[in-house]
């Protein structure tokens, strides 16, 4: 396979990953509807920004580390899932604030852009699951005559390319119908599915086994 097919076969894969609903296009969503086009970028950025680190990570043969230590992914499967626990509470206990206490936090939004970035920055590395992704499925697209690190930050760019284009469009859509779910009761609807979301990733990662 040379590296023309490998990126083509890479982003096919990628690519029905990428519009898989999951925890990244909740976060996404939540993201953009309260807090605006700004912060959703952020978030973005930041959960790409991981996937890349991820992928060169593999490349290099070091998040292989990851797949063979049981002790290193246990570690970060809970640092995971307690992060994630943490954030879906969080959100659910916003979601407790009262019409006025609501309508005054929709003046402004949720957070600076650091920390919007940050979120998804933090989402993504301690996802395990990210990891052992990268390390099984990397080495089936590398070409023999790549260098590893080279390759796999290549490969992991063209994740991060097909998530950005598709977080455009989720970021667009949200823009068309922000004016109407911006209301206090579906702002706070919003909360709790999303937290509940989060929750449920965060227990479902918490439960699962290497």
């Amino acid at each position: 396979m040379d590296v023309q097919a490998s990126i083509a076969s890479f982003a096919v894969v990628v690519g029905f990953l990428t519009i898989t609903p999951g925890l990244d296009t909740a976060l996404i969503l939540r993201t953009s509807l309260l807090s605006g086009r700004g912060h959703a970028w952020a978030v973005v950025l930041g959960i790409q920004a991981g996937t890349l680190l991820w992928g060169t990570l593999a490349g290099a043969g070091l998040a292989a580390l990851l797949a063979a230590s049981s002790l290193a992914y246990e570690i970060l499967r809970w640092a995971g899932a307690a992060y994630l626990v943490w954030m879906g509470v969080r959100m659910l206990w916003q979601s407790r604030r009262s019409g006025e206490e609501e309508a005054a936090e929709a003046e402004r939004p949720r957070g600076g852009r650091w920390q919007a970035f940050r979120r998804g920055l933090l989402t993504n590395l301690l996802n395990p699951k990210v990891g052992v992704f990268y390390v099984a499925m990397l080495p089936q697209f590398m070409p023999h005559d790549a260098p590893p690190a080279l390759m796999g930050t290549l490969l992991a760019g063209v994740h991060v390319g097909e998530g950005l284009l598709w977080s455009a469009l989720l970021i667009g859509f949200t823009g068309l119908v922000r004016g109407w779910l911006r209301r206090p009761s579906v702002r706070r609807g919003i909360d709790r599915l999303t937290g509940l979301i989060v929750v449920g990733f965060g227990l479902r990662l918490a439960v699962q086994q290497s």
